[in-house]
Protein backbone atom coordinates (compact mmCIF):
# COMPACT_ATOMS: atom_id res chain seq x y z
CA UNK A 1 0.00 0.00 0.00
CA UNK A 2 0.99 3.23 -0.90
CA UNK A 3 1.52 6.42 1.52
CA UNK A 4 1.98 9.70 1.32
CA UNK A 5 4.52 11.26 3.29
CA UNK A 6 6.44 14.83 3.64
CA UNK A 7 9.77 14.93 4.12
CA UNK A 8 11.91 18.17 5.41
CA UNK A 9 15.84 18.64 4.08
CA UNK A 10 18.34 21.03 5.27
CA UNK A 11 17.18 24.60 4.71
CA UNK A 12 13.49 23.95 5.99
CA UNK A 13 13.13 22.47 1.83
CA UNK A 14 10.21 20.23 1.81
CA UNK A 15 8.95 17.82 -0.56
CA UNK A 16 6.55 14.67 -1.06
CA UNK A 17 7.09 11.64 -1.74
CA UNK A 18 5.17 8.32 -1.65
CA UNK A 19 6.19 4.96 0.43
CA UNK A 20 5.66 2.08 -0.14
CA UNK A 21 4.24 -0.39 2.74
CA UNK A 22 2.14 -1.56 4.95
CA UNK A 23 2.61 1.69 7.85
CA UNK A 24 3.93 4.94 7.18
CA UNK A 25 7.76 5.81 8.87
CA UNK A 26 7.40 7.72 11.80
CA UNK A 27 7.76 10.73 12.29
CA UNK A 28 11.11 12.27 12.08
CA UNK A 29 12.63 9.33 10.93
CA UNK A 30 15.75 9.37 8.68
CA UNK A 31 14.47 8.16 5.32
CA UNK A 32 16.67 7.77 1.63
CA UNK A 33 14.46 9.01 -0.87
CA UNK A 34 14.96 9.54 -4.81
CA UNK A 35 16.63 12.49 -5.60
CA UNK A 36 17.77 14.59 -9.20
CA UNK A 37 20.43 11.85 -10.95
CA UNK A 38 20.92 10.32 -7.31
CA UNK A 39 20.00 10.04 -3.61
CA UNK A 40 19.09 12.15 -0.76
CA UNK A 41 18.67 12.10 2.43
CA UNK A 42 15.83 13.93 4.50
CA UNK A 43 13.26 13.40 7.85
CA UNK A 44 9.80 12.90 7.49
CA UNK A 45 7.61 15.83 8.30
CA UNK A 46 4.25 14.65 8.08
CA UNK A 47 2.56 11.41 6.98
CA UNK A 48 -1.44 10.30 6.59
CA UNK A 49 -3.93 12.91 6.56
CA UNK A 50 -2.10 15.56 7.37
CA UNK A 51 0.29 15.36 4.44
CA UNK A 52 -2.64 14.66 1.89
CA UNK A 53 -4.31 18.46 3.00
CA UNK A 54 -0.58 19.81 2.98
CA UNK A 55 0.44 18.09 -0.48
CA UNK A 56 -3.00 19.81 -2.04
CA UNK A 57 -2.55 23.68 0.04
CA UNK A 58 0.71 24.34 -0.05
CA UNK A 59 3.29 25.60 -2.94
CA UNK A 60 5.46 22.94 -3.13
CA UNK A 61 2.48 19.94 -2.95
CA UNK A 62 1.43 18.16 -5.78
CA UNK A 63 -2.24 18.54 -5.99
CA UNK A 64 -4.48 15.09 -6.54
CA UNK A 65 -2.25 13.53 -8.50
CA UNK A 66 0.77 10.81 -6.86
CA UNK A 67 4.22 12.45 -6.03
CA UNK A 68 6.61 11.31 -9.11
CA UNK A 69 9.08 10.51 -6.66
CA UNK A 70 9.54 7.72 -4.16
CA UNK A 71 10.91 7.46 -0.56
CA UNK A 72 13.00 4.16 -1.07
CA UNK A 73 13.88 3.30 2.65
CA UNK A 74 15.18 3.75 6.23
CA UNK A 75 18.26 5.44 6.74
CA UNK A 76 20.73 3.45 8.36
CA UNK A 77 23.21 4.57 11.25
CA UNK A 78 25.74 4.82 8.79
CA UNK A 79 23.87 6.81 6.45
CA UNK A 80 23.00 9.28 8.87
CA UNK A 81 26.50 9.72 10.22
CA UNK A 82 27.25 10.78 6.37
CA UNK A 83 24.96 13.23 6.55
CA UNK A 84 26.57 14.70 9.83
CA UNK A 85 29.86 14.47 8.17
CA UNK A 86 28.63 16.70 5.02
CA UNK A 87 26.51 18.96 7.12
CA UNK A 88 30.03 20.21 8.89
CA UNK A 89 31.56 20.24 4.99
CA UNK A 90 29.06 22.93 4.68
CA UNK A 91 30.45 26.25 6.30
CA UNK A 92 33.76 25.13 4.70
CA UNK A 93 31.99 24.93 1.30
CA UNK A 94 29.89 27.90 1.66
CA UNK A 95 33.50 30.21 2.56
CA UNK A 96 35.07 29.18 -0.48
CA UNK A 97 32.08 29.69 -2.42
CA UNK A 98 32.26 33.29 -0.41
CA UNK A 99 35.50 33.02 -1.81
CA UNK A 100 34.97 32.68 -5.73
CA UNK A 101 32.18 35.04 -6.12
CA UNK A 102 34.58 37.83 -4.80
CA UNK A 103 37.10 36.86 -7.53
CA UNK A 104 34.15 36.80 -10.26
CA UNK A 105 33.40 40.56 -9.04
CA UNK A 106 29.76 39.41 -9.00
CA UNK A 107 27.23 41.69 -7.50
CA UNK A 108 25.28 38.86 -4.96
CA UNK A 109 24.63 37.45 -1.61
CA UNK A 110 25.64 33.69 -1.25
CA UNK A 111 23.00 32.55 1.34
CA UNK A 112 23.24 29.16 1.81
CA UNK A 113 25.04 25.86 -0.09
CA UNK A 114 23.54 22.67 0.51
CA UNK A 115 25.06 18.85 -0.57
CA UNK A 116 23.04 16.35 -1.93
CA UNK A 117 23.40 13.29 0.13
CA UNK A 118 25.39 11.32 -2.53
CA UNK A 119 27.67 14.28 -3.40
CA UNK A 120 26.61 13.98 -6.70
CA UNK A 121 25.15 18.01 -6.81
CA UNK A 122 25.96 20.73 -4.77
CA UNK A 123 23.16 23.75 -4.41
CA UNK A 124 24.01 27.20 -3.86
CA UNK A 125 21.52 29.94 -2.62
CA UNK A 126 22.36 33.48 -3.28
CA UNK A 127 20.06 36.72 -3.34
CA UNK A 128 20.28 39.75 -5.71
CA UNK A 129 18.87 42.74 -6.91
CA UNK A 130 19.47 42.11 -10.70
CA UNK A 131 19.76 39.00 -12.84
CA UNK A 132 23.77 37.90 -12.19
CA UNK A 133 25.86 36.00 -15.09
CA UNK A 134 27.00 33.56 -13.03
CA UNK A 135 28.71 31.13 -16.15
CA UNK A 136 32.06 32.19 -14.84
CA UNK A 137 31.82 31.09 -11.17
CA UNK A 138 29.64 27.80 -12.23
CA UNK A 139 32.58 26.76 -14.08
CA UNK A 140 34.95 27.38 -10.89
CA UNK A 141 33.18 26.08 -8.62
CA UNK A 142 32.72 22.87 -10.55
CA UNK A 143 36.37 22.62 -11.08
CA UNK A 144 36.82 23.66 -7.45
CA UNK A 145 34.48 21.04 -6.09
CA UNK A 146 34.09 18.09 -8.68
CA UNK A 147 30.52 18.18 -9.00
CA UNK A 148 27.76 19.17 -10.48
CA UNK A 149 26.82 22.78 -9.51
CA UNK A 150 23.22 24.55 -9.47
CA UNK A 151 22.98 28.30 -8.42
CA UNK A 152 19.37 29.09 -7.46
CA UNK A 153 18.36 32.51 -6.89
CA UNK A 154 15.67 33.37 -3.96
CA UNK A 155 14.15 36.38 -2.89
CA UNK A 156 14.38 37.57 0.89
CA UNK A 157 11.71 35.80 2.83
CA UNK A 158 13.07 32.54 0.99
CA UNK A 159 16.04 33.18 2.50
CA UNK A 160 14.86 34.00 6.24
CA UNK A 161 13.13 30.61 5.86
CA UNK A 162 16.10 29.01 5.25
CA UNK A 163 18.15 30.46 7.69
CA UNK A 164 15.59 30.44 10.65
CA UNK A 165 15.81 32.90 13.25
CA UNK A 166 13.71 34.08 16.17
CA UNK A 167 11.03 36.83 15.49
CA UNK A 168 10.04 39.85 17.80
CA UNK A 169 7.01 37.75 19.24
CA UNK A 170 10.24 35.67 21.04
CA UNK A 171 9.34 32.31 18.71
CA UNK A 172 11.23 30.69 15.78
CA UNK A 173 10.17 32.27 12.23
CA UNK A 174 6.57 30.84 11.25
CA UNK A 175 8.13 30.65 7.65
CA UNK A 176 10.70 28.43 8.95
CA UNK A 177 8.90 26.54 11.45
CA UNK A 178 5.30 25.59 10.35
CA UNK A 179 4.04 27.73 7.51
CA UNK A 180 3.56 25.84 4.79
CA UNK A 181 3.86 28.34 1.75
CA UNK A 182 4.91 31.82 1.57
CA UNK A 183 1.93 34.19 0.50
CA UNK A 184 1.52 38.05 -0.67
CA UNK A 185 1.00 40.20 2.47
CA UNK A 186 0.35 43.83 1.25
CA UNK A 187 -0.18 47.08 3.24
CA UNK A 188 -4.14 46.92 2.73
CA UNK A 189 -4.24 44.26 5.15
CA UNK A 190 -2.59 46.70 7.79
CA UNK A 191 -4.88 49.38 6.71
CA UNK A 192 -8.03 47.01 7.18
CA UNK A 193 -6.48 45.96 11.01
CA UNK A 194 -6.08 49.86 11.66
CA UNK A 195 -2.25 48.72 12.62
CA UNK A 196 0.81 51.60 12.35
CA UNK A 197 2.07 51.99 9.12
CA UNK A 198 5.50 52.34 10.52
CA UNK A 199 7.51 49.74 8.81
CA UNK A 200 10.05 49.12 11.66
CA UNK A 201 6.37 47.84 13.52
CA UNK A 202 5.17 45.68 10.60
CA UNK A 203 7.78 44.30 8.88
CA UNK A 204 9.86 41.12 10.00
CA UNK A 205 13.39 40.43 9.94
CA UNK A 206 13.60 39.73 6.14
CA UNK A 207 12.69 43.32 5.37
CA UNK A 208 8.87 42.60 4.21
CA UNK A 209 5.42 42.83 6.14
CA UNK A 210 5.05 40.02 8.28
CA UNK A 211 3.68 36.70 7.59
CA UNK A 212 1.72 36.77 10.91
CA UNK A 213 -0.44 39.77 9.41
CA UNK A 214 -2.90 37.61 7.05
CA UNK A 215 -3.53 34.92 10.39
CA UNK A 216 -6.69 37.92 12.02
CA UNK A 217 -7.55 39.43 8.68
CA UNK A 218 -10.15 37.45 8.01
CA UNK A 219 -11.52 38.34 11.10
CA UNK A 220 -11.36 41.63 10.66
CA UNK A 221 -13.48 41.58 6.86
CA UNK A 222 -16.16 39.91 8.49
CA UNK A 223 -16.38 41.55 11.35
CA UNK A 224 -16.53 44.90 9.85
CA UNK A 225 -19.57 44.09 7.65
CA UNK A 226 -21.98 44.19 10.97
CA UNK A 227 -20.63 47.83 11.27
CA UNK A 228 -22.03 51.24 9.53
CA UNK A 229 -18.93 52.36 7.74
CA UNK A 230 -16.94 54.98 9.08
CA UNK A 231 -17.96 58.51 8.06
CA UNK A 232 -21.35 57.17 6.94
CA UNK A 233 -24.34 59.73 8.33
CA UNK A 234 -27.37 57.64 10.16
CA UNK A 235 -30.97 59.40 11.64
CA UNK A 236 -31.25 58.19 14.90
CA UNK A 237 -33.43 59.15 17.86
CA UNK A 238 -31.14 62.57 18.50
CA UNK A 239 -31.37 63.00 14.81
CA UNK A 240 -28.58 63.08 12.32
CA UNK A 241 -25.86 61.75 13.56
CA UNK A 242 -21.54 60.86 11.91
CA UNK A 243 -19.98 57.58 12.49
CA UNK A 244 -16.70 58.19 13.81
CA UNK A 245 -15.30 55.20 14.75
CA UNK A 246 -15.67 51.15 15.46
CA UNK A 247 -14.73 49.00 18.04
CA UNK A 248 -14.73 45.55 16.73
CA UNK A 249 -14.10 43.71 19.70
CA UNK A 250 -16.75 45.45 22.04
CA UNK A 251 -18.96 45.91 19.34
CA UNK A 252 -19.28 50.05 20.19
CA UNK A 253 -19.77 52.24 17.74
CA UNK A 254 -19.20 56.09 18.41
CA UNK A 255 -21.26 58.98 16.85
CA UNK A 256 -21.09 62.14 16.42
CA UNK A 257 -24.10 64.66 16.07
CA UNK A 258 -23.88 68.16 14.21
CA UNK A 259 -23.65 70.18 17.22
CA UNK A 260 -20.00 68.43 18.14
CA UNK A 261 -21.58 66.21 20.94
CA UNK A 262 -20.54 62.10 20.61
CA UNK A 263 -21.34 59.57 22.68
CA UNK A 264 -21.02 55.41 22.45
CA UNK A 265 -23.51 53.13 21.96
CA UNK A 266 -23.41 49.58 21.37
CA UNK A 267 -23.63 48.13 17.94
CA UNK A 268 -27.44 46.32 19.23
CA UNK A 269 -28.74 49.96 20.41
CA UNK A 270 -27.93 50.93 17.73
CA UNK A 271 -29.91 48.72 15.79
CA UNK A 272 -32.75 48.83 17.66
CA UNK A 273 -32.78 52.79 17.12
CA UNK A 274 -32.38 52.71 13.47
CA UNK A 275 -35.41 50.08 13.04
CA UNK A 276 -37.26 52.60 14.94
CA UNK A 277 -36.57 54.96 12.09
CA UNK A 278 -37.15 52.40 9.94
CA UNK A 279 -33.57 52.64 8.63
CA UNK A 280 -31.97 49.37 6.98
CA UNK A 281 -29.80 47.97 9.32
CA UNK A 282 -27.80 45.13 7.34
CA UNK A 283 -24.26 47.04 6.99
CA UNK A 284 -22.89 44.09 4.88
CA UNK A 285 -22.79 46.37 1.57
CA UNK A 286 -22.12 49.64 3.36
CA UNK A 287 -18.57 49.41 1.58
CA UNK A 288 -19.39 49.57 -1.81
CA UNK A 289 -21.17 52.85 -2.99
CA UNK A 290 -24.86 53.73 -3.42
CA UNK A 291 -25.91 55.12 -5.99
CA UNK A 292 -29.41 56.33 -4.54
CA UNK A 293 -29.55 58.75 -1.52
CA UNK A 294 -25.69 59.01 -0.22
CA UNK A 295 -24.26 59.62 -3.84
CA UNK A 296 -26.96 61.20 -5.87
CA UNK A 297 -24.85 63.21 -8.27
CA UNK A 298 -23.56 60.16 -9.61
CA UNK A 299 -26.81 58.82 -10.41
CA UNK A 300 -27.19 61.51 -12.47
CA UNK A 301 -24.46 61.83 -14.37
CA UNK A 302 -25.29 57.94 -15.64
CA UNK A 303 -28.93 59.14 -16.37
CA UNK A 304 -27.08 62.50 -18.30
CA UNK A 305 -24.31 59.78 -20.47
CA UNK A 306 -27.57 57.49 -21.45
CA UNK A 307 -29.11 60.23 -22.69
CA UNK A 308 -26.31 61.71 -24.29
CA UNK A 309 -24.98 57.80 -25.47
CA UNK A 310 -28.80 57.42 -27.51
CA UNK A 311 -28.64 61.18 -29.02
CA UNK A 312 -25.42 59.86 -30.85
CA UNK A 313 -25.96 56.47 -31.79
CA UNK A 314 -28.03 58.02 -34.51
CA UNK A 315 -25.29 59.40 -36.21
CA UNK A 316 -22.70 57.03 -35.58
CA UNK A 317 -24.85 54.90 -37.87
CA UNK A 318 -25.28 57.70 -40.54
CA UNK A 319 -21.64 58.19 -40.74
CA UNK A 320 -19.40 56.86 -43.71
CA UNK A 321 -15.85 56.51 -44.60
CA UNK A 322 -14.82 58.55 -47.70
CA UNK A 323 -11.50 57.11 -49.43
CA UNK A 324 -9.04 59.62 -51.34
CA UNK A 325 -6.88 57.62 -53.68
CA UNK A 326 -3.14 58.82 -54.53
CA UNK A 327 -3.50 59.46 -57.91
CA UNK A 328 -0.49 62.47 -58.46
CA UNK A 329 1.73 59.85 -56.76
CA UNK A 330 0.80 57.23 -59.24
CA UNK A 331 0.87 58.88 -62.28
CA UNK A 332 4.31 59.88 -61.46
CA UNK A 333 5.87 56.93 -60.22
CA UNK A 334 4.29 55.20 -63.70
CA UNK A 335 6.20 57.90 -65.75
CA UNK A 336 9.83 57.60 -64.13
CA UNK A 337 9.69 54.20 -65.20
CA UNK A 338 8.58 54.55 -68.86
CA UNK A 339 10.82 56.95 -69.33
CA UNK A 340 13.58 54.82 -67.83
CA UNK A 341 12.42 51.85 -69.50
CA UNK A 342 12.91 53.65 -73.05
CA UNK A 343 16.42 55.46 -72.44
CA UNK A 344 18.07 51.99 -72.26
CA UNK A 345 18.88 49.98 -75.48
CA UNK A 346 19.50 46.92 -73.18
CA UNK A 347 16.72 45.49 -70.55
CA UNK A 348 19.47 45.11 -67.59
CA UNK A 349 20.23 48.94 -68.21
CA UNK A 350 16.69 50.15 -68.30
CA UNK A 351 16.14 48.04 -64.79
CA UNK A 352 18.79 49.52 -63.44
CA UNK A 353 17.98 53.55 -64.62
CA UNK A 354 14.59 53.00 -63.23
CA UNK A 355 15.97 51.89 -59.86
CA UNK A 356 18.34 54.95 -59.93
CA UNK A 357 15.37 57.20 -60.94
CA UNK A 358 13.47 55.79 -58.27
CA UNK A 359 16.12 56.70 -55.80
CA UNK A 360 16.75 59.77 -57.03
CA UNK A 361 12.92 61.51 -56.78
CA UNK A 362 13.27 60.66 -53.01
CA UNK A 363 15.85 63.43 -53.17
CA UNK A 364 14.24 65.50 -55.90
CA UNK A 365 10.65 64.95 -55.45
CA UNK A 366 9.14 68.51 -55.87
CA UNK A 367 11.27 69.05 -59.28
CA UNK A 368 10.20 65.89 -60.52
CA UNK A 369 6.55 66.29 -59.88
CA UNK A 370 7.06 69.98 -61.41
CA UNK A 371 8.38 68.03 -64.26
CA UNK A 372 5.54 65.63 -64.67
CA UNK A 373 2.95 68.21 -64.33
CA UNK A 374 4.69 70.61 -67.05
CA UNK A 375 5.23 67.59 -69.37
CA UNK A 376 1.51 66.22 -69.35
CA UNK A 377 0.23 70.00 -70.00
CA UNK A 378 2.89 70.25 -73.00
CA UNK A 379 1.52 66.75 -74.57
CA UNK A 380 -2.31 68.04 -73.76
CA UNK A 381 -1.59 71.90 -75.50
CA UNK A 382 0.83 70.39 -77.98
CA UNK A 383 3.62 72.57 -77.33
CA UNK A 384 7.50 71.71 -76.74
CA UNK A 385 8.23 70.75 -73.52
CA UNK A 386 11.28 73.32 -71.74
CA UNK A 387 14.89 72.01 -71.62
CA UNK A 388 15.61 70.30 -68.44
CA UNK A 389 18.68 72.28 -66.30
CA UNK A 390 20.32 71.47 -62.94
CA UNK A 391 20.72 68.15 -61.52
CA UNK A 392 17.50 66.70 -64.35
CA UNK A 393 20.07 67.47 -67.60
CA UNK A 394 22.74 64.75 -66.00
CA UNK A 395 19.97 62.05 -66.16
CA UNK A 396 21.72 61.62 -69.55
CA UNK A 397 25.10 61.20 -69.32
CA UNK A 398 24.29 58.66 -66.20
CA UNK A 399 21.90 56.60 -69.15
CA UNK A 400 25.03 57.05 -71.17
CA UNK A 401 27.42 54.87 -68.79
CA UNK A 402 24.74 52.44 -68.17
CA UNK A 403 24.34 51.74 -71.84
CA UNK A 404 29.05 51.28 -71.71
CA UNK A 405 28.28 48.68 -69.80
CA UNK A 406 29.23 49.93 -66.03
CA UNK A 407 27.26 48.59 -63.10
CA UNK A 408 24.50 51.52 -61.65
CA UNK A 409 25.70 53.34 -58.81
CA UNK A 410 23.17 53.54 -56.06
CA UNK A 411 23.67 56.30 -53.54
CA UNK A 412 22.83 56.79 -50.26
Amino acid sequence: MAHLIEVAFRGNRKEFFSWTGETAPPLKAGVIVEADRGEDFGRVHSTGELAEVRCNGCAHGCGTTPPPRAALRLATTADEQLDRALTVEHEEVRRKSIERVKANHLVMKLTDVEWQWDRRKLTIYFTAERRVDFRGLVRDLAALFRTRIELKQIGVRDEAKRLSGVGRCGREYCSASWLPDLRPVNLGIAKDQKLSLNPQQISGACGRLMCCLRYEHEFYVLSRRKFPKEGKILTTSLGEEKVISCDIFNERITLRTADGDSRVIALADLRTELEGQDQPTDHAHDDAPSHTAEYPVDAAVHAMLDTVELEIAPLLAAMTVVEVAPVVATEVVTDVVTEAATQGADGEDAAGDATRRKRRRGRRGGRRLRAAEERRQSEQDGSPMPPESGDDADDGDDNEEFDQGEAPVVRR
